[in-house]
């Protein structure tokens, strides 16, 4: 008899957003972990990310002090840094340099939101965050339909990221719909959208060959820019490579290191396939991961049987609380990624 899966329970998955709301400074950056006095690390894409999370486990003074700082702290091109360090009087910057993916995802997250909440005012007062993001990102698209994956003092690299590029492509189409929402078009950012899925689907060969990590794998899935029979032959193509069952998935290929956000990642880009059993499968299998006051470790190195990093990440715990609610009937994480024939 095949044992019943089920996913974290309501409990849980509280004592992880609390965890999430420990790691948020008072001016409402969320570092990636905490860890007493120890400065953490922050980036926009992880921040937008636990800024979800709060939401959906219904921390929503938290998850809007996150984005009003976000908003105060967008630089006049548009981007964020790629890099803070969490301190007493407020982040500093650690690396000024910009990765596009990390600057497009607030449109995701105001998006969020707005499936959240309906909240038109928040949409309002985030909007013109939003434009400026998606502008700076939409600028550093490369001829053949990728996006440059770094912005260094306002000049794009000449490269791009498959991984990169499929989050870029979620965003721009969550950027589209908010503004339908707010009554305008902006047919620059739907035209740099089907470009980019263009790119994805036949030109693989034109990114960086980033092809040992499991995010150059299923990202194309969860951004949306491969679907249907597409997107069911790429998951299954490498899924043996990446996925070790009763622990998550790789990392990297390569490597004997399975990471928690990953692995939900994974579960989402399923969900949207309709495939919600295997989604619930992963999120159960990972669970491992758990410390008992509800955080998440980011990895686990199995042949040594040792968790590492040695950090428990604020992300880790984000992914798992935005991959049970994609799962969840009339939730907003699953009209966000489009998961919603996996509730059936």
């Amino acid at each position: 008899m095949t044992a019943l899966v089920a996913l974290p329970e309501l409990a849980e998955l509280s004592a992880t957003a609390d965890y999430i709301a420990s790691c948020q400074s008072a001016d409402g950056a969320i570092a990636w972990e905490t860890r007493g006095d120890t400065a953490g690390k922050i980036d926009a894409w992880d921040h937008v990310e636990c800024a979800m999370a709060l939401l959906v486990a219904g921390r929503d003074a938290r998850a809007q002090a996150a984005y009003e700082w976000l908003a105060r702290d967008q630089r006049p091109d548009g981007t964020w840094p790629r890099e803070w360090l969490a301190g007493p009087r407020g982040p500093s910057v650690v690396d000024p340099a910009a990765e596009t993916n990390m600057t497009a995802y607030v449109a995701v997250g105001v998006w969020h939101h707005w499936c959240a909440r309906g909240d038109r005012g928040f949409v309002e007062a985030m909007w013109s965050t939003v434009a400026a993001a998606l502008d700076a990102v939409v600028a550093a698209q490369l001829p053949f339909g990728g996006f440059a994956w770094a912005i260094d003092d306002g000049v794009p690299c000449g490269e791009a990221l498959l991984a990169g590029t499929s989050s870029i492509h979620h965003a721009l189409r969550c950027g589209a719909r908010l503004a339908e929402l707010l009554g305008t078009t902006r047919p620059d950012w739907e035209l740099a959208a089907d470009t980019a899925s263009a790119a994805v689907r036949s030109n693989e060969a034109a990114f960086l060959d980033k092809s040992r990590y499991s995010m150059d794998w299923y990202y194309p899935v969860l951004g949306g820019a491969l679907d249907g029979a597409a997107a069911h032959r790429r998951i299954a193509g490498r899924w043996d490579e990446f996925v070790v069952p009763d622990l998550g998935i790789h990392c990297v290929d390569d490597h004997p290191w399975v990471t928690g956000a990953e692995t939900c990642e994974l579960a989402i880009a399923l969900a949207r396939l309709g495939d919600g059993a295997r989604a619930t499968r992963l999120i159960a299998d990972m669970q491992h991961l758990r410390d008992p006051g509800g955080a998440f470790h980011t990895g686990y190195v199995y042949t040594d049987g040792e968790r590492w990093p040695i950090e428990r990440s604020s992300w880790t715990g984000a992914a798992v609380l935005l991959a049970v609610d994609a799962l969840t009937p009339g939730s907003p994480t699953a009209r966000v990624f489009g998961c919603e024939s996996a509730l059936g």
